[in-house]
């Protein structure tokens, strides 16, 4: 499985930015895909999934609202809509992809197995 992030950019805070993620190498049927960001010096943070299968999705719960995941199963893609950036939002976007994580495991990066090389999304204030 091979996934290639992009869409990242320099951005003033209220614009918005459409990141994508390319999957290839399989079929998804299955698959979960998730948006993770990190920050310098912190923690990969969980952003949203969706299951490749019917769509159903997950929110970081301080992130809702203003990020929207959504996936193209004709283009194999999955997107993430930022709106309304904040400063805080800077970090590096990598998308993941897992066969085998389970419902409470979906937050947790460790649980996917593939990764892109992620996009940097940088906003000013």
């Amino acid at each position: 499985v091979q996934l290639q992030a992009s869409g990242g950019g320099l951005v003033q805070a209220g614009g918005s930015l459409r990141l994508s993620c390319g999957a290839s190498g399989r079929t998804f049927t299955g698959y979960k895909f998730g948006w993770f960001r990190q920050a310098p010096g912190k923690e990969r943070e969980f952003v949203a999934v969706i299951r490749w299968n019917g769509g159903m999705t997950n929110y970081a719960d301080s992130l809702k609202g203003r990020f929207t995941i959504t996936r193209d199963i004709t283009k194999n893609t999955v997107y993430l809509q930022i709106n309304n950036l904040e400063p805080e939002d800077t970090a590096v976007y990598y998308c993941a992809a897992s066969a085998r994580t389970i419902q409470s495991q979906i937050r947790v990066p460790s649980s996917y197995e593939h990764w892109g090389q992620g996009t940097q999304v940088t906003v000013s204030s």
